[in-house]
């Protein structure tokens, strides 16, 4: 069992880094004077068969030499020598090994050397075993000292005072409490009295900070061999030890590496990804970092900018990761989230230009210098002693993303091109998630951007209902789904209720909902009862799936959708709806007593099945609560619809300050993070018209009702106070009623309604509706419905029971104008009922 020892470092040494060569020491006329354990056990003479002997005797290429002498003087010329040889076992067989011969100096100018061989066929059965066996395979300097039992130095090479920086004046005849802090020193000569005592080699691992490089700490590593006298006594210690300092930095390297593939890209959020990168080189390699990305990447809006000349203007730069050993990020002058302009003579623009890093080992801020040029950097640079400075783009793909700044100020060492690989690594790392969030960050964009234009963004229920509605897609990363709703103004301040959920999620559901929610506008602004408009969306449905038939990935967008489509009247209170597959709404009276109205279920949009749908009218008391929702919000994994259906209502009963307190008490009771399914929640609360803001009257159907309408007409307007309509309103009238008297027959109903606007209504019995048409210059009849539409905001027929209803909308409070007419030869009329 090989023993270890270590004193000053953050890890005990492993056993795969101590060397297992043979090690012998000889003098000028190449007779051994040491013989350790190890070479022992390579070429099976012991202490005693070889100290005192000719080291021919086991290295044949010895007396190949003319004379030892000979030898002797050329590794003198050289300082050494190493190389492949062959040496002698005891029992007769050769060795292939690899030999290294170092020169040794003591007092008064005598000279000897140290032999150290290792066995090439073991070497090549298994990795180099650390960093001294590697090494002495090599021509890598190694320092060495050989110590005599009371550990005073006797020996010693030229390469030990790069080692430690001390001289061999300072050393020969010393101990090592003489050259290392009294701490080191003692755990230095406790590893070496263990190798003495014991025989067995040690491993001990020191830092030094030499005058030759006082910005950098090196790092060495000793092993320790007992030298044995004939009698197999220890009668001293050699130690070789080797600087790894640039081992052990390549080692922090892959270290940071490995750890970088396991930090970075955590999210899809690039302003998270880069304070990622910052916090990742703080403090292992940098005491400060800034990453810095083109405006354009966090929204990722905007073109992308390429690598190459950057013209007259520069990127627009935003800082986006910030990173110290420092508390509060002293160095900074901007700070995460503000624009970082770009001075055109520091060497960013290089870097923006080439494309390739830069390197600044010593910070030069004399005058002239790109520093003197920028006063805000100028200063920091001077306020926190920043010495070094490597600029590393961070790009993918050709497009430039930004820039990242590695800086030291308490690290005394300069950045070197060592260091400048390790960040150029680290960076495209980093590069290749901001990238991925970048497309991410464009593509979520894009589906917030179609979403919001799908769906609502101001509910308006007029005087008909208050409105309150809330969201919540599956897919909570891109933000989109297949649920819709919507509240839409009718004629006679009536409105259109509407939830409906398409089949998957994502943008093609989405893409299908936009469309189904565009073609339930189109037949509402048809004014059709709630399970005609149904049908003739189902239709429209099937018809989308016939155009994508053929694409498999469009085809689950349009398979199928469920719907709700319900027509409250204020004036009335009374409301019709139908279903399409749809969960009924809660209806909930002023009470708080909550049903779900037995709704005809209805078979799903666009499963082809054609069954007739059927509608259900319901008077509501005012102040009534109508809970249209997707089954997202009331089923679960774990609870099915009835019980989601029940908790629903039983949070819908509790009193609420408001419908929005209410939307947010629903929300917050779905199970769990995130939803399975896309969530939808409109609330309504009814309002009702009051008798004094409706008139109706019935009139006889013969020409006396056009008179009585006018009559009828003006004297309610007067009581509204709406005298400044009546003349385009008694016009309005007249036309409407004549019409319904020349192609209708039974009594003709009149209605007048004051709410956000005045709406004129006349009802009649005949089921075919008007139009506008061109008249000819000879037509004496037919002009009466563009006269209605010169005087109107806007008018429309809708199916009734029994008969139709035309109507006419005039803004409130001002004359509606007359606008210009026809082109000159033509003129609009309407078409018989």
């Amino acid at each position: 069992m090989r023993s270890t020892h270590t004193a000053t470092l953050d890890r005990q040494p492993t056993t795969h880094e101590m060397s297992d060569s043979a090690i012998a020491m000889v003098d000028e006329q190449g007779t051994v004077l040491g013989w350790t354990q190890a070479a022992e056990r390579l070429v099976g003479y012991p202490a005693g068969d070889m100290v005192g002997r000719s080291a021919a005797l086991v290295v044949p290429s010895f007396e190949e030499a003319p004379t030892i002498s000979a030898f002797v003087e050329r590794c003198r010329a050289r300082k050494g020598w190493s190389g492949t040889t062959a040496v002698r076992h005891r029992d007769g067989r050769q060795l292939t090994v690899s030999l290294r011969i170092s020169m040794l100096r003591g007092q008064d100018g005598a000279v000897r050397w140290l032999v150290s061989v290792t066995d090439v066929r073991k070497l090549s059965r298994e990795a180099a075993n650390g960093s001294v066996r590697e090494s002495l395979l090599t021509r890598s300097p190694i320092g060495i000292v050989v110590r005599d039992s009371q550990l005073r130095c006797t020996w010693v090479n030229d390469t030990m005072e790069s080692h430690d920086g001390v001289s061999p004046e300072q050393r020969l005849g010393r101990r090592s409490t003489h050259t290392l802090p009294a701490a080191k020193a003692r755990a230095f000569e406790a590893a070496m009295r263990q190798t003495l005592r014991t025989g067995t080699p040690g491993v001990h691992e020191f830092r030094r900070w030499l005058s030759a490089s006082p910005r950098r700490e090196h790092i060495l590593m000793a092993s320790f061999f007992c030298l044995q006298d004939a009698e197999g006594r220890a009668v001293g210690v050699c130690t070789i030890s080797v600087d790894v300092t640039e081992s052990r930095r390549a080692q922090e390297r892959l270290a940071i590496l490995s750890e970088a593939g396991t930090r970075l890209g955590s999210t899809k959020d690039v302003m998270r990804t880069s304070q990622e990168l910052a916090d990742l080189a703080v403090p292992l390699f940098a005491d400060y970092a800034v990453v810095d990305l083109e405006h354009s990447v966090p929204t990722g809006e905007g073109p992308a900018v390429r690598i190459g000349p950057a013209g007259e203007r520069l990127p627009v730069f935003l800082r986006a990761g910030l990173a110290s050993i420092r508390q509060g990020v002293p160095e900074s002058p901007w700070e995460r989230g503000e624009a970082v302009p770009v001075p055109p003579a520091a060497p960013f623009t290089d870097v923006l230009r080439t494309g390739r890093s830069h390197l600044e080992p010593v910070l030069d801020t004399a005058p002239g210098t790109w520093p003197d040029q920028d006063p805000v950097r100028a200063r920091k640079i001077h306020e926190n002693g920043m010495h070094s400075l490597m600029v590393v783009p961070i790009r993918a793909r050709g497009v430039l993303l930004g820039m990242a700044l590695f800086i030291r100020t308490e690290d005394p060492a300069p950045f070197q091109e060592n260091d400048l690989l390790l960040a150029e690594e680290l960076v495209s790392r980093a590069a290749l998630s901001l990238d991925n969030a970048r497309l991410y960050a464009r593509e979520h964009a894009t589906a917030l951007a179609l979403q919001c234009n799908l769906l609502p963004q101001r509910l308006r229920g007029g005087t008909a209902v208050q409105v309150a509605s809330r969201y919540l897609p599956a897919d909570l990363d891109i933000g989109v789904g297949g649920d819709w709703f919507d509240v839409i103004p009718l004629s006679g301040a009536r409105v259109a209720l509407v939830v409906g959920d398409v089949v998957g999620h994502g943008i093609n559901a989405t893409a299908a909902m936009g469309r189904l929610r565009t073609a339930v506008h189109m037949l509402a602004e048809m004014e059709l009862p709630p399970d005609e408009l149904l049908t003739r969306l189902d239709d429209t449905l099937e018809r989308l799936g016939e155009d994508v038939g053929d694409i498999p990935d469009q085809l689950a967008a349009v398979m199928g959708a469920t719907c709700l489509y319900a027509v409250y009247d204020p004036a009335t209170r009374r409301c019709t709806m139908a279903g399409a597959g749809h969960p009924p709404p809660a209806i909930v009276d002023p009470q708080g007593r909550v049903t779900f109205p037995d709704l005809p279920t209805g078979t799903p949009l666009g499963v082809g099945l054609g069954a007739p749908f059927e509608a259900v009218e319901l008077e509501l008391p005012e102040g009534s609560l109508l809970a249209l929702y997707t089954d997202g919000l009331i089923e679960t994994r774990d609870h099915d619809i009835e019980a989601g259906m029940n908790h629903l209502g039983a949070v819908l009963s509790e009193p609420a300050g408001s419908l929005e307190d209410l939307c947010d008490r629903a929300m917050e009771t779905l199970p769990g993070p995130a939803p399975s399914d896309d969530v939808t929640l409109l609330l309504v609360r009814t309002l009702s018209l009051g008798p004094a803001q409706v008139a109706s009257w019935t009139l006889p159907g013969d020409r006396t009702a056009v008179r009585s309408a006018r009559r009828l007409t003006a004297g309610q307007l007067a009581e509204w106070g709406l005298e400044s309509l009546e003349d385009s309103t008694e016009l309005i009238v007249s036309e409407l009623v004549t019409n319904a008297v020349r192609h209708s027959s039974g009594p003709i109903g009149l209605r007048l309604i004051q709410h956000q606007v005045l709406t004129c209504e006349v009802f009649d019995t005949t089921d075919c509706l008007p139009r506008l048409r061109r008249a000819r210059t000879t037509d004496e009849n037919g002009r009466g419905l563009f006269l209605v539409a010169q005087l109107s905001r806007r008018w429309d027929s809708r199916p009734e029971s029994g008969g139709k209803v035309v109507w006419s909308e005039q803004d409130l409070g001002r004359p509606s104008p007359v606008r210009p007419q026809g082109r000159p030869g033509g003129a609009c009329a309407a078409r018989a009922w």
